[in-house]
């Protein structure tokens, strides 16, 4: 390893050692009983629920995807994307945390599928096994990305096998999610996320005066066709670095489809537990300010390198996926090493912020949602836990497995995940917190539909392209909106329990 290679491994080692620390010292508190382990025994500050919040939600996409992604093609789908994610930052905070906030400690809940049976208040327990199928299901693929992001990170930096390195940082995730908890998984996350956005705002100054300054970068980006264009997508060549044909069109349909992205925060249970785990609901509306002024930054930052990319010499690549590194690249191109290694951490920072998030809910669906609430209902607190445990090396493997074609887009994995979510929980969500007529049937429905919708359009409907070609989110989370009105107003039947809570949630008594 040279000199460089070194000094980039040492800021990483002492990045990682570092948050290893967090979870040991966490690790006693989060061991007291599953709900310390689980929702930190709901005692995060506004800060640090902001902050988690978006570093557990902005993965290895954040510094690589979206980045590659504007390289690529342009402003137009990396811009709806950021808008849509925007917007869907600042409405589920507004509309939704402090509901479920109410909500879950009126049914005493503290998994999202604990949430989704405590509300329909049932016996058979199929709605928490659903929610939690989904839930293992969507989120080993979620970790996957995550890992691959790691992986392609670490091969790129040291030039090291790119299923070695998958295989260290997944080691790695899995120590410190393993010792601390919810308690380890927040704390680190916010410091992931300062890290995050400080790399991204170092690597953009340094970028645009290497580059000449801004007027360079954006006259360079606006000679390509289509670049700058929110209503066209430039077309780069494979075979010819900065050779671009004639710009395709990005019309209403494609924008309408990509800011759907934005719907996808309604069902994303990292953001939902952070929610659920925030101290006291009077500091969600800081928590809101915090986490939109962060997610805008963040986002404009990382779309920016990817533009500026295109004037800076030796930033060259013939794929989507190659141009994935265009970050990583910079950042040794113009950092010193050690502060460069700091920047690598700071995709580390992401992909693991997201990725411990992924595997601790994964590991709450099997333990609490599946082994506590159907399998052993006598179980105690420790087995729960070392169940817990045991899923989380489980799903890491199966992690590991999904993750091991080095050739996939780390934005293209992501996509698909967030959209299981998204469909499968959104419109569930936002209708037990605010419909009271929402039914048990319908429930179970709307999340069968949403989840399944998911894997049929974008298998089988968005290859016909057309109209068909738009973002399965989309059509999913309204297929999954129009289940659930359908069949609640065909089984609707009034309980007085579940109306006792609704009014409490509502009412915050």
């Amino acid at each position: 390893m040279t000199n460089i290679g070194i000094k980039h491994l040492i800021a990483i080692l002492v990045y990682m050692a570092f948050v290893v620390g967090i979870g040991a010292y966490f690790a006693r508190k989060a061991n007291k009983n599953p709900e310390s382990f689980f929702l930190g025994g709901r005692s995060l500050g506004p800060w640090v629920t902001a902050f988690s919040a978006e570093a557990s939600d902005m993965s290895g996409y954040l510094l690589m995807g979206i980045p590659g992604l504007a390289y690529w093609t342009g402003l137009s789908e990396a811009g709806w994307t950021c808008i849509g994610l925007a917007i869907g930052t600042y409405l589920n905070f507004l509309i939704v945390s402090k509901r479920l906030r109410r909500y879950s400690v009126a049914i005493g809940a503290f998994t999202v599928p604990d949430y989704f049976s405590k509300r329909f208040r049932e016996e058979k327990k199929v709605l928490m096994m659903i929610s939690s199928l989904v839930i293992i299901v969507f989120f080993a693929v979620y970790a996957a990305q995550c890992l691959s992001a790691c992986g392609k990170l670490f091969a790129n930096i040291f030039n090291i096998n790119y299923h070695a390195m998958m295989i260290v940082s997944a080691v790695f995730v899995l120590l410190y999610t393993f010792l601390g908890g919810f308690l380890a998984e927040s704390a680190s996350d916010f410091l992931q996320a300062i890290v995050m956005v400080t790399v991204l705002v170092i690597v953009v100054a340094l970028m645009t005066i290497h580059a000449g300054g801004f007027g360079t970068i954006i006259a360079n980006a606006r000679s390509i066709d289509g670049f700058l264009s929110l209503t066209k997508s430039a077309t780069p060549s494979l075979e010819s670095v900065n050779s671009f044909g004639k710009a395709s069109s990005y019309g209403f349909l494609s924008i309408v489809s990509t800011l759907a992205w934005g719907l996808g925060y309604f069902g994303m249970p990292q953001v939902l537990l952070r929610f659920m785990g925030i101290r006291s609901e009077k500091e969600l509306k800081l928590s809101r300010r915090v986490a939109i002024i962060w997610v805008v930054i963040s986002m404009a930052a990382a779309m920016f390198i990817g533009i500026a990319g295109r004037s800076i010499i030796g930033l060259d690549y013939l794929s989507n996926n190659a141009s994935e590194n265009v970050f990583i690249d910079a950042s040794a191109m113009f950092l010193p090493p050690f502060l460069a290694g700091l920047a690598a951490a700071g995709v580390l920072a992401a992909s693991v912020s997201s990725s411990d998030s992924y595997l601790l809910i994964s590991s709450s669906a099997i333990s609490q949602s599946i082994f506590r609430s159907i399998v052993k209902k006598d179980a105690t607190d420790k087995q729960v836990i070392w169940c817990s445990r045991i899923s989380l090396c489980v799903i890491t493997i199966v992690a590991m497995i999904i993750a091991w074609n080095s050739n996939s887009t780390i934005f293209g994995i992501t996509s698909f995940a967030w959209a299981g979510f998204g469909a499968a929980f959104g419109p569930l969500m936002l209708f037990s917190l605010f419909w009271k007529r929402t039914t048990y049937a319908s429930a179970i429905a709307g999340m069968i539909s949403g989840g399944l919708m998911v894997f049929i359009w974008k298998l089988l409907i968005k290859p016909l392209g057309g109209v068909f070609g738009v973002y399965e989110l989309l059509p999913s989370f309204v297929v999954s909106s129009l289940v659930i009105v359908i069949v609640s107003l065909f089984t609707h039947n009034k309980n007085s329990e579940i109306d006792r809570d609704f009014e409490k949630a509502k009412s915050g008594c």
